[in-house]
């Protein structure tokens, strides 16, 4: 849930208008809005090298995988899989927030991967590829208002 949308759920739970420190915070989430769109920007014009370069980092790490077995099917199944995630990943830098990859890329996510018997131990390596690669096309300041949307996804997956 965006800043916008949490402050005036909150205001209106408690009938009451916005107060200063709310509307301070929405003003800078507007002022930062076209950060946040640039970097979207970035994300998806390069999503398909982040993908490809993540995808190679992956198996540099963890060769023996269905994925680098050889089936194209496998291949192109996973790195369907790893574009959706740097898409959520996108869409939570422009709202600000978890909540596109919150229900669906976590929770579903993991869910979906059990029940194919995807090791989940790969699937957060491989996350962890795309966030470096993906973080290397970014300043650091950007690279900062990326990160967290990668960790929370990495944390989610993570086998307890």
């Amino acid at each position: 849930m965006s800043i916008v949308t949490r402050s005036i759920a909150i205001a209106d739970r408690e009938a009451r208008y916005l107060n200063p420190g709310e509307l301070s915070a929405i003003s800078e989430y507007f002022a930062e809005g076209s950060d946040r769109l640039r970097i979207a920007t970035i994300l998806m014009a390069n999503e398909r090298y982040i993908v490809e370069r993540g995808s190679q980092r992956f198996w540099e790490r963890c060769p023996v995988t269905p994925s680098n077995s050889g089936n194209p099917t496998y291949r192109a199944s996973c790195q369907r899989d790893q574009s959706w995630y740097v898409r959520l990943v996108s869409y939570a830098v422009i709202v600000g927030d978890i909540t596109p990859i919150e229900k669906i890329g976590v929770k579903g996510g993991k869910e979906m991967y059990n029940s194919l018997g995807v090791p989940l131990r790969n699937v957060v390596e491989c996350m962890g590829c795309l966030k470096e690669v993906a973080l290397e096309l970014l300043s650091l300041k950007d690279a900062a208002e990326v990160a967290p949307y990668f960790d929370y996804i990495i944390q989610g997956l993570t086998p307890q």
